[in-house]
């Protein structure tokens, strides 16, 4: 039977940075042991070669999963990484989110098991960059090294198929307020952990009604003026600086809102997050950009993409 918490010493060296805080150690130090999280993972290995489907994509995006909080979504991402094997998997940025494990570990098995998935995709062949943001900084001391196959970097440059010079950054250094007032940043997120937990309850209650899935901090950020202002900032201040790099196209994170979309000639690209949005961003073997949103809170496996949208959802040459 396998154990609900994760030990730190079961957790792979590059995210062991964190562990430096001691109160984070002494939590840590109490949960339960994995008992044999790698040589006994029951997933098939077959799915995580390059080769072994034809669904096989070129590359895949991902970022913001907040691996370490009660708001990843560990499950799905795991039934979506299993459905698209890559040649490439990148990783921007928020991969484990060290500033809420500092304040309270949480490591439960799904978390170790889309850790281990990682690892064991790189093993099989796959080509895993590892890009950290903000949350995951603490791992921006490994920048250089490899672990397991997988690389750090402080930033990455991806060629589409067809040509198209991508910068890949997690987006932080963008954000005036993770600069300038970092305090402001953890009150912002610790509002935003409360927001979820309160979206929770809120949801149990419309299921037992039947109703649907309604996410509270969705509805704020794309409501409230100032919040869609601040998005729209954001894109145009990366898009500028990739096209002050001579990029064609910018892929990042960070703002947990998906999008692909032509900001002043620069192809502006968000792969989103996996705590609410649930998307990913994908490279098709043609060269073609997608977005894909994984179906929100249901266990089934069928793969939904976004609807075409004018320069929004799909790229093509």
């Amino acid at each position: 039977m396998r154990s609900s918490f994760v030990a730190p010493s079961d957790v792979p060296k590059p995210f062991r940075g964190l562990l430096a805080d001691a109160s984070v150690a002494r939590a840590a130090a109490a949960s339960s042991a994995l008992a044999d999280a790698a040589s006994h993972d029951d997933d098939d290995d077959a799915d995580d070669a390059p080769h072994a489907s034809v669904r096989g994509l070129r590359a895949v995006f991902i970022s913001d999963l907040h691996l370490g909080t009660p708001g990843c979504q560990a499950k799905a991402l795991l039934a979506f990484l299993k459905a698209h094997p890559s040649d490439k998997l990148y990783l921007v940025g928020d991969i484990i989110d060290g500033w809420q494990l500092r304040r309270k570990w949480y490591w439960p098995q799904s978390h170790n098991d889309v850790v281990q998935k990682v690892l064991r995709r790189a093993r099989k062949g796959c080509k895993v960059i590892y890009v950290p943001g903000n949350h995951d900084e603490f791992a921006r001391h490994f920048i250089g090294q490899q672990f397991g196959g997988v690389e750090v970097v402080a930033e990455a440059m991806h060629t589409t198929a067809d040509g198209k010079k991508f910068w890949i950054i997690h987006g932080d250094h963008f954000d005036g307020v993770i600069q300038h007032a970092k305090w402001l940043a953890y009150l912002a997120d610790n509002l935003y952990e409360l927001a979820l937990r309160l979206n929770t309850r809120f949801n149990s209650l419309r299921a037992r009604l039947g109703l649907p899935y309604w996410s509270l901090s969705q509805y704020l950020k794309y409501s409230v003026k100032g919040a869609v202002k601040y998005i729209q900032q954001f894109e145009r201040a990366v898009s500028h600086e990739a096209r002050k790099r001579g990029f064609d196209g910018v892929i990042c994170g960070h703002i947990h809102h998906a999008e692909i979309r032509d900001v002043d000639g620069i192809l502006y690209c968000n792969d989103g997050d996996w705590v609410e949005s649930l998307t990913a961003l994908v490279e098709h073997h043609d060269g073609r950009l997608e977005i894909v949103h994984w179906p929100a809170h249901r266990s089934g496996q069928r793969l939904e993409t976004a609807q075409p949208a004018p320069a929004a959802v799909q790229v093509t040459n």
